[in-house]
């Protein structure tokens, strides 16, 4: 049933969405005092009908569009050829760009908004580094930063957002150094501190446990699984085991990730419960290398004064740049063979499985799945704005190509000159829509 829930979810979603950017189309011609005939919040059969200052409204059944329209038709359908100038295909060239821009910015202002809200409700993890660096990175210390500048670059590539560093962090070899770019909070000046990751060893008991919380009888870690190579092929952990302690540490302490890691014995000792009955045997780990976190600690915000909120609303107003930003180190990396394309593009169903994921995850509470889905929308309501933007037929994109070019060369483009963009459009949309369909199923196949 959690499909089906993911289903309405998304067509709700994307209902909503398509109808504020109608909307903001709507707005702006009325602003322009441009003639609008028809409004429809969604389409199919009409639910409900009504005329305000000669525009006809209605509520249809199907909420998975909108539209507004600004010509006058006939019995038949087709569009009445009319001079009146308080037509939208008779106005000046620039307020019929102004009005194809205006629901790319609708959605573009409302993807901010949502952000905003959120940032207010929530708190915001900003891009001023915190007061420390974790200790685990060479060449790097205190009085190299100052606590509360602000990172604006990582590795020559700008940083607007969390986000950006996040991406990077996530991309980028571990073992390799990198450079991050500073603002000084006190000098307004730009300077660079390099973090060199520091290559460790930590203990593998090999296992895999179904949580790591133990507010179970025992106090321990369920073993859910173990690999047939621990303790040097000869295991001795089994499935449904509870590990209470090692070397006499329990692992119910706070500090037990710490002291697990820091462990350099050839040999450990393991208390584990099997059957209600306590067993401690000893194990061989199987050491394994890993790099140390880079050692950023990011500050977050709560709105509490009015600084915070004018930050706030200066970080919201950057979160399309980042979206952005990602999208296109998305491209290049898909371009040097780093990510698989199909990762980058997301159609209806890649959008129902992520709404999907969030509906049937039993670990998460209600709020914490509508925060997601609120936060999902955003980021698809600014990705609606850029898509939107694309010179393909059905899109503003393609209006605004045409009023760009007639702007530039005096005249209006001949039928032939958009039949012809028309085409490529169509023929981009279709491959768009195969593609997007294709990495869909591509990742339900194949887990990415």
């Amino acid at each position: 049933m959690s499909i089906v829930r993911s289903i309405i979810v998304v067509i709700l979603m994307l209902g909503v969405l398509a109808t504020l950017h109608e909307l903001g189309h709507f707005w702006v011609a009325k602003l322009l005092k441009i003639k609008v005939f028809e409004v429809s919040i969604f389409v199919g059969p009409k639910l409900l009908k009504w005329k305000h200052k000669d525009v006809d409204f209605s509520l249809r059944m199907i909420p998975i569009g909108a539209y507004v329209r600004f010509s006058e038709v006939d019995q038949d359908g087709y569009v009445v050829d009319s001079k009146d100038p308080d037509l939208l295909v008779n106005q000046p060239r620039i307020k019929r760009l102004l009005v194809s821009l205006a629901g790319p910015a609708m959605n573009l202002v409302l993807g901010i908004l949502i952000f905003l809200i959120m940032f207010w409700v929530t708190g915001f993890t900003s891009t001023d580094i915190g007061p420390t660096v974790e200790g685990t990175q060479a060449g790097v210390v205190a009085s190299e930063f100052t606590p509360g500048d602000s990172i604006k670059a990582i590795n020559g590539v700008r940083v607007y957002a969390a986000y950006d560093l996040y991406y990077e962090l996530d991309s980028a070899d571990p073992s390799k150094e990198m450079t991050i770019t500073l603002k000084s909070k006190e000098t307004g000046k730009n300077y660079d501190i390099t973090l060199t990751p520091v290559i460790r060893s930590r203990p593998m008991m090999l296992i895999t446990v179904e949580s790591k919380e133990t507010d179970n009888e025992y106090k321990g870690w369920k073993v859910y699984s173990v690999e047939k190579e621990q303790n040097n092929g000869n295991p001795i952990l089994k499935a449904g085991d509870y590990v209470t302690h090692v070397n006499g540490k329990s692992v119910a302490d706070e500090d037990f990730e710490e002291y697990l890691f820091g462990i350099t014995d050839e040999k450990i000792n393991v208390t584990y419960v099997r059957d209600g009955e306590t067993h401690e045997d000893e194990l061989v780990p199987k050491y394994v290398d890993y790099v140390s976190s880079r050692g950023v600690r990011l500050v977050a915000y709560r709105i509490d004064s009015v600084p915070h909120f004018f930050y706030a609303l200066s970080y919201a107003a950057k979160m399309p740049a980042s979206i952005g930003n990602i999208t296109i180190r998305g491209i290049k990396d898909i371009i040097a063979g780093k990510v698989k394309a199909y990762n980058l593009v997301s159609g209806p169903i890649g959008i129902t499985t992520m709404v999907n994921d969030v509906v049937a995850d039993e670990e998460d509470s209600v709020t914490d799945k509508v925060y997601m889905l609120i936060m999902l929308s955003a980021v698809i309501s600014i990705a609606l704005a850029f898509s939107n933007l694309l010179p393909i037929p059905g899109l503003d994109g393609i209006q605004i190509i045409f009023i760009v070019v007639e702007m530039i060369i005096g005249r209006k483009l001949s039928e032939k000159a958009e039949g012809r963009l028309t085409i490529v459009g169509f023929v981009m949309i279709i491959l768009l829509l195969i593609f997007a369909f294709v990495s869909d199923i591509l990742r339900i196949i194949f887990g990415y």
